[in-house]
């Protein structure tokens, strides 16, 4: 495992080129793979590609946001290695095949991107901007987000039929699906690179055509919205709405505690999307919702949201 920053990365010799350039990136071709964006979903992904086998180039823009990453995945590799899934061995293996770094140089040898930065559209625009000028033509770029316009991203590059969305779930060792989105201009050969590279790094993908939130967040967070507006109409105790659709519809955590635990903030900004994009008032965030989240009151990360949590 090796850090690199941006004066080092400039005087690195000319990059291994795996694939001819011009080509598009076929998934058994694909050796390393870049992930731009270091924070919880950039280093589980990165994880999974490193027990996957691949080497992976992680990079995101501060040292200490580099370094935090590098620590996450180190630790959970170690929990692995506890637990019985995976041998020390193999876990100092995929450290091994992880470099770091904030200069996105390192990106130059990549055969494949996944984008995991903040989830706000211009950000994004500037990173695949970006990501054009440092990639070899016919990498793909894929977005981890999960439910922003793949389009819009593709019109910031010259790919933009090598542009799509690659959405892992939280936490992504563990969760098993990515939904694979097509944008307006995505081809078929690079929808089917990465859905062959899903499985690969052992996920089920499933097929979405861009939409607002695309399938789990379009049907999971009005689904949570709903129940917020039942706890503020006084239809039943949190507890109780909870404990009704874990026992009545058989989910493995009710729907606020799941909010708390995705993050009051997070959930906000999603609805507002949703309704944004489409103009659907049944998609309006619920006033509770905004109002804990003026109080500062955002789940599990703050310790306190529909719920109290121990410190």
């Amino acid at each position: 495992m090796r850090t690199i920053g941006a004066a080092e990365s400039r005087r690195r010799p000319a990059q291994r080129m795996t694939l001819e350039v011009g080509l598009l990136s076929n998934a058994a071709d694909i050796k390393v793979i870049g992930v731009l964006g270091a924070g919880t979903m950039g280093a589980g992904i990165a994880q999974v590609a490193l027990q996957s086998g691949y080497s992976v180039r992680l990079v995101d823009v501060t040292p200490e946001m580099v370094d935090k990453g590098r620590a996450r995945i180190a630790a959970q590799l170690e929990r692995a290695v506890e637990k019985g899934r995976i041998d020390k061995e193999a876990a100092d293996d995929a450290l091994d095949r992880l470099v770091v770094g904030t200069d996105q140089a390192l990106l130059a040898d990549a055969d494949y991107i996944i984008e995991a930065v903040t989830e706000q559209l211009q950000v994004k625009l500037e990173v695949f901007a970006a990501l054009d000028q440092v990639c070899r033509p016919g990498v793909i770029l894929a977005s981890n987000t999960s439910g922003l316009s793949i389009t819009a991203m593709a019109g910031a590059t010259r790919r933009p039929e090598l542009v799509l969305g690659m959405h892992f779930f939280n936490p992504a060792p563990i969760m098993k699906l990515v939904e694979v989105v097509r944008g307006a201009h995505t081809s078929d050969a690079a929808m089917a690179t990465a859905v062959d590279l899903a499985r690969r790094l052992g996920k089920e993908p499933v097929i979405v055509e861009e939409s607002p939130l695309f399938i789990v967040n379009r049907i999971l967070c009005p689904m949570i919205n709903e129940a917020i507006f039942a706890l503020q109409e006084g239809v039943a105790s949190a507890e109780d709405i909870d404990r009704a659709m874990v026992l009545g519809a058989n989910h493995p955590i009710g729907p606020l505690a799941l909010a708390d635990l995705v993050g009051l903030d997070t959930l906000l900004f999603v609805l507002e999307t949703l309704h944004q994009e489409t103009g659907d008032p049944k998609y309006r965030p619920a006033p509770l919702l905004r109002k804990l989240v003026r109080a500062g009151r955002l789940g599990r990360k703050s310790g306190r949201g529909f719920f109290e949590y121990d410190s």
